[in-house]
């Protein structure tokens, strides 16, 4: 899920937007969610070898469908303040750590990276041992958040860009 945050919040443009993969799970339940709310959801689609079809709580006009991770990677990015992340494969990872690459090398002002499902990322990914390992810093570590909840992930969006 991405989010867009403009600090002025005053015209339809500048609103938080959800964002998705497109697909099913929780790609759908983060649109519908939205779309529940009256709101507009984009879904990134992706050309799979096992054909993945966009969810329908996408708004009209905005469903996007790519063939090349690098691309639709790239447009998530172009506008993202906020990444949630759910427990997932290879791609979730894939994506995961694009955007944490782009953050410790400041390719990107720094954003919120939420991982959501603590027990998950934990046995997932170590990154207690890659800061004593001496292959990321500390400081890298500012933009991750774990949580449990979808409200944590707002709480904590909120957080960071002051508006709670």
């Amino acid at each position: 899920m991405v989010a867009q945050y403009n600090a002025t919040q005053e015209s339809d443009a500048d609103k938080l937007r959800i964002c998705t993969g497109g697909g099913l799970g929780v790609m759908e339940a983060a649109n519908r969610g939205a779309y529940e709310a009256g709101d507009k959801t984009i879904g990134f689609n992706i050309s799979l070898p096992r054909e993945q079809h966009p969810n329908p709580y996408i708004s009209p006009g905005l469903s996007f469908r790519f063939h090349y991770f690098a691309l639709r990677k790239m447009r998530f990015m172009l506008r993202a303040r906020a990444i949630a992340a759910y427990p997932g494969g290879f791609g979730s990872f894939d994506e995961l750590f694009e955007v944490l690459t782009l953050i410790q090398t400041k390719k990107v002002v720094p954003i919120p990276v939420i991982l959501v499902g603590i027990d998950y990322w934990n046995e997932m990914i170590n990154f207690k041992h890659m800061v004593e390992f001496g292959v990321i810093d500390q400081e890298d570590m500012h933009s991750i958040h774990f949580v449990e909840t979808a409200q944590k992930v707002w709480q904590d969006i909120q957080n960071w860009y002051q508006l709670g």
